[in-house]
C-alpha cells in the first residue's frame, strides 16, 4: 500500500478516524497541528509524525506500535495505556508528558526532552534511552540493567525502585535523583555525576565501580577526608 503525506494540516478527531479508515498504516503527517485533540483508541500502527505539534493531545489505549515521531512538539500530551511497542523518537520535546502503564517494549528515545514526563509502571523490554533528558522525570520502577546510558541526564528524576544492575553510564547526570530501593550493584557510574547520592549504602552499590574523585567526594559527605 502507498505511503499518504499530509502537510501543514490541523488534525482532528474525525480528520484522523478518516485517515485511519482510508490509509491504515500508511499515514505521514508533515508540520502538522494536532494540539489538544483526543485520538485514544485509535489504531494508528505504523504512522509517522514528523515535526508536528502534539501539545496537550490525548492517545490513551491508542495502538501506534511501530510509530516513528521526528522533531515533534509535545509538551503535555498523554500516552498512558498505548500500544507503542517498536517505535522510535528523535529529538521530540515531551516535557511533561504521560505515559503510565503504556507498553514501550523495544521503543527508542534520542536526544528527547522528557523532563518532568511520567513513566511509573510502563510495561515492555529494551527500551532505550540516548542524549535524552529525564530530570524531574518519574521513573518508578523502571529497569535499566545491563544498559549502555550515554549521556542521560536524570537530575532531581525520582528513580525508587528503579534497576540499574551492570548498567554503564557514559556521561550524564544522577545528581540529587530519588533512590530509595534502588538497584545499582555492578553498575559504572564513574562517568556521570552522582552528587548527592549515599554510595555509601552497600546493599545497593555492591561492587558498583566509582572513580577516585567520586569516592573521595562520597567520603566527604560524611565528615571524613581522603590524604
Amino acid at each position: 500500500m502507498s505511503t499518504s503525506t499530509f502537510r501543514n494540516e490541523t488534525i482532528t478527531r474525525e480528520r484522523m478516524q478518516a485517515i485511519v479508515t482510508a490509509h491504515p498504516r500508511a499515514a505521514v503527517f508533515e508540520s502538522c497541528i494536532l494540539d489538544g485533540g483526543d485520538f485514544s483508541r485509535l489504531d494508528m500502527d505504523g504512522f509517522q509524525f514528523n515535526q508536528c505539534s502534539l501539545a496537550g493531545a490525548r492517545w490513551l489505549a491508542a495502538s501506534l506500535e511501530e510509530s516513528q515521531w521526528n522533531k515533534c512538539r509535545g509538551g503535555q500530551c498523554d500516552f498512558s495505556s498505548a500500544q507503542l511497542s517498536d517505535s522510535r523518537f528523535d529529538h521530540c520535546d515531551l516535557n511533561n508528558s504521560y505515559w503510565r502503564r503504556a507498553t514501550l517494549s523495544s521503543v527508542q528515545f534520542k536526544d528527547c526532552k522528557l523532563t518532568g514526563a511520567h513513566l511509573q509502571e510502563v510495561t515492555g523490554w529494551a527500551l532505550e534511552f540516548r542524549d535524552c533528558l529525564l530530570v524531574s522525570a518519574d521513573l518508578r520502577g523502571l529497569s535499566f540493567r545491563r544498559a549502555q546510558l550515554e549521556g542521560m541526564d536524570f537530575s532531581d528524576a525520582d528513580l525508587s525502585g528503579c534497576d540499574f544492575r551492570d548498567a554503564v553510564f557514559n556521561g550524564g547526570s544522577l545528581r540529587n535523583a530519588q533512590t530509595r530501593l534502588t538497584r545499582f550493584e555492578g553498575a559504572d557510574l564513574r562517568d556521570t555525576d552522582i552528587t548527592g547520592l549515599n554510595v555509601m549504602d552497600a546493599k545497593h552499590f555492591k561492587k558498583a565501580v566509582i572513580s577516585h574523585r567520586q569516592a573521595a567526594a562520597a567520603l566527604a559527605a560524611f565528615g571524613l577526608i581522603v590524604a
